[in-house]
C-alpha cells in the first residue's frame, strides 16, 4: 500500500494513543464500524478522504496535521498556489490535493480530485455530511443514492454524503473535479 497512506495510518494511530482511546471506543466516536477502522489504521487499505475529515472534526484538530504531520496555522486566509497543495495519492487511480490545508479551523475540506480511467468496478462509499463536486475536465460517472450520473466539464453536484456514492472516469480519460466536504 502507498507510503502516504501508512503515514497517514501512523498519525491516526497516535492520535488515538493520544486520546489514550481503543480502536472500539475511537471508532464509536468517528461513528463507523470498528473492522474499517482497524483496517484504516493498519495502512493496510486505502483511507477514505471523508473519513479523515470526519476525524479530524470530531477531535477537533486540522484535516493537514492528518495528511502531512505538520500544523495549519492561517487564519485570514490562506493561498494554494497550482499544483502545490499536500498531495494524497490514494490508488493509482485516485490522486487528491488539499487546497485549503493551510487554513487552521477550516469548517470544509476542499480537493482537486483526479480519477484516472480503469477497469475496476466502481467503489462506493458514505461518510457524515455534505458533499459538492464541480467537473474541471474529463467525464465522470458519478453513483449517488441508487441513481447514475453523468458529469461533464462545467457540471456540479451537491448531495447528502451518508447516502452511498462513487465516482469514475468515463471515455478512457482521467477526470478532474474540485471536491468539497462538509
Amino acid at each position: 500500500m502507498n507510503h502516504q497512506i501508512k503515514q497517514i495510518a501512523a498519525r491516526l494511530r497516535g492520535l488515538r494513543d493520544a486520546l489514550e482511546l481503543s480502536t472500539e471506543e475511537f471508532a464509536l466516536k468517528c461513528e463507523i464500524p470498528v473492522q474499517d477502522y482497524e483496517l484504516w489504521e493498519s495502512g493496510e487499505s486505502d483511507i477514505p478522504m471523508s473519513f479523515i475529515f470526519h476525524v479530524a472534526q470530531t477531535f477537533g484538530i486540522d484535516t493537514t496535521e492528518l495528511l502531512s504531520g505538520e500544523t495549519a496555522h492561517a487564519n485570514a486566509f490562506f493561498v494554494t498556489r497550482k499544483g502545490k497543495g499536500i498531495s494524497v495519492e490514494r490508488t493509482k487511480a485516485y490522486k487528491y490535493q488539499a487546497l485549503g490545508a493551510g487554513f487552521s479551523g477550516n469548517r470544509a475540506e476542499l480537493f482537486e480530485v483526479t480519477v484516472e480511467p480503469n477497469d475496476e468496478p466502481m467503489t462506493l462509499n458514505t461518510h457524515t455530511g455534505q458533499e459538492f463536486n464541480f467537473v474541471l475536465q474529463g467525464t465522470m460517472q458519478l453513483h449517488v443514492a441508487g441513481n447514475d450520473l453523468v458529469l461533464n466539464p462545467g457540471d456540479s453536484i451537491y448531495f447528502d454524503a451518508s447516502k452511498s456514492h462513487g465516482m469514475k472516469a468515463l471515455n478512457n480519460e482521467k477526470v478532474v473535479f474540485i471536491a468539497m466536504i462538509v
